[in-house]
């Protein structure tokens, strides 16, 4: 997966990063006070095997002297000093209230090996850190390396096809499927073995999704069973995803009993 950003922005993050871990602070007990940080609006990180993905992050710190610039840095690893993997940014934009500023990164990311310097492998997927800083503009700092966590996860996907149809009342429905997950390492998309998956059903005239029973996906990912065909409805697949990986919904398979 390569983090991407724009040359001149991630220049400027740079020098922005050392102009202020070298600047004094005027207030000794009165650093600036970051009071919300949101990455993704909020949700987890999800990235496919081959399409960018863009998100925003938004930081808001207060200070008397106002805020010069705040800013998020996502890292991957046990401690700050020796993170595997961050992901570059644009250079912040801020809007200010007052004493109080609210920042804005923008990021773009994407599955790709062919740029050692910049790979995310299959392994990188999970918790990640979030790191936030902000400075007043009489140069007071303040940093904090784990703010909070989100989580960069794996794309999924989960079909479902019931057969034959129609089909007679009383008489076995086959239905299969399959659950694949974005693999960074090759850009294509890659069976998800040894979940546990829902087969779930809801009469043609109902709302409500019942589960009928829970299989586990074969080693390429695969899914299929036998029910016994009862009435019209539509039967579907369910996983409820992992730290790495998204839940995923099939989209039901409507069946006609004759």
């Amino acid at each position: 997966m390569r983090i991407r950003a724009a040359a001149a922005a991630s220049t400027a993050s740079a020098a922005l990063l050392l102009a202020l871990s070298g600047s004094p602070s005027a207030h000794a007990d009165g650093k600036p006070v970051i009071t919300k940080v949101v990455v993704n609006k909020g949700k987890n990180i999800v990235i496919g095997p081959s399409t960018v993905t863009k998100f925003s992050a938004q930081i808001t710190a207060t200070h008397p002297a106002g805020i010069s610039t705040a800013w998020v840095h996502l890292w991957h690893g046990t401690d700050y000093d020796s993170f595997d993997r961050t992901m570059s940014y644009d250079i912040p934009t801020c809007t200010t209230s007052g004493t109080t500023a609210t920042c804005t990164m923008n990021f773009q990311v994407e599955a790709d090996t062919r740029d050692m310097s910049n790979v995310v492998s299959n392994r990188h997927a999970g918790t990640w850190h979030i790191a936030a800083f902000a400075a007043s503009k009489d140069r007071a700092q303040t940093t904090v390396y784990d703010y909070a966590t989100t989580k960069v996860q794996r794309a999924s996907k989960l079909t479902v096809n019931a057969s034959p149809e129609p089909v007679r009342k009383g008489r076995k429905l086959t239905v299969t499927g399959a659950l694949t997950r974005a693999n960074w390492n090759t850009r294509a998309w890659a069976g998800y073995s040894g979940q546990s998956v829902k087969l779930q059903y809801r009469p043609k005239n109902s709302s409500t999704y019942t589960t009928l029973k829970t299989l586990t996906t074969s080693s390429t990912g695969k899914l299929s069973t036998t029910v016994t065909a009862t009435a019209d409805g539509y039967y579907r697949y369910a996983f409820a995803g992992t730290s790495t990986t998204p839940a995923a919904t099939a989209s039901g398979d409507y069946i006609d009993i004759t």
